[in-house]
């Protein structure tokens, strides 16, 4: 049985925090992974603008509910489910991507948490270090074939780990410095990957 494994932003929804940084004006809010190897000191960076613009929880919710995913992520996603089994693998939180979430049909997501209280956002807690490589990992250890796609530092790990691991419209000074690792540009090419890797027999109608 094969298992697919998805980052989320950058592969199936805008990052988050830069479309925080177009409602506050706040440019160092579009710094991502894509920019960023250490993701702790990313995010450590992003609670101390979230602290010193008086930021709360409700006004990070209120941008994240007027996202949408990208098109045809969620006809992506339908089909993968139809053929695979699927998890979503992201270094965002759970309280921050639901509405995303729900949007694309409430695919399995694993993901970190944040510290929230009182409406007021503390601070964050990773489910566990490398999360997106020991996901790969463990299912692995389930005798899953395991496939990837991301897009940034933070997925190499995974890329690297999984049986076959694809870049998602990664960018040029990341695809640069990983060579070998293959790219695609689309969900259709996403796909059509997944099929030729795998021992495929559509299942969908």
């Amino acid at each position: 049985m094969e298992h697919i494994c998805l980052d989320l932003e950058g592969v199936l929804v805008p990052e988050i925090w830069a479309e925080v940084a177009k409602h506050t004006g706040e440019d160092k809010f579009k710094l991502t992974t894509q920019d960023l190897k250490d993701y702790s000191e990313l995010m450590d960076m992003r609670m101390e603008l979230v602290r010193s613009l008086n930021i709360n929880m409700k006004d990070i919710n209120d941008i994240v509910d007027s996202m949408e995913p990208f098109e045809g992520a969620r006809e992506f996603l339908d089909w993968v489910r139809d053929n695979f089994q699927l998890t979503i693998v992201s270094d965002s939180f759970y309280e921050l991507t639901w509405p995303l979430i729900r949007k694309l049909g409430t695919p399995s997501i694993n993901c970190h948490y944040l510290d929230i209280q009182d409406g007021e956002l503390k601070g964050y807690k990773l489910r566990q270090s490398n999360n997106k490589q020991k996901v790969v990992q463990a299912l692995k250890e389930m005798k899953f074939t395991v496939f990837a796609s991301g897009d940034s530092y933070n997925d190499i790990q995974m890329l690297n780990e999984a049986d076959y691991g694809v870049f998602f419209q990664a960018p040029e000074h990341i695809k640069d410095e990983f060579p070998n690792i293959d790219v695609v540009n689309s969900h259709t090419e996403l796909k059509e990957l997944f099929i030729s890797k795998s021992q495929f027999v559509e299942r969908g109608e």
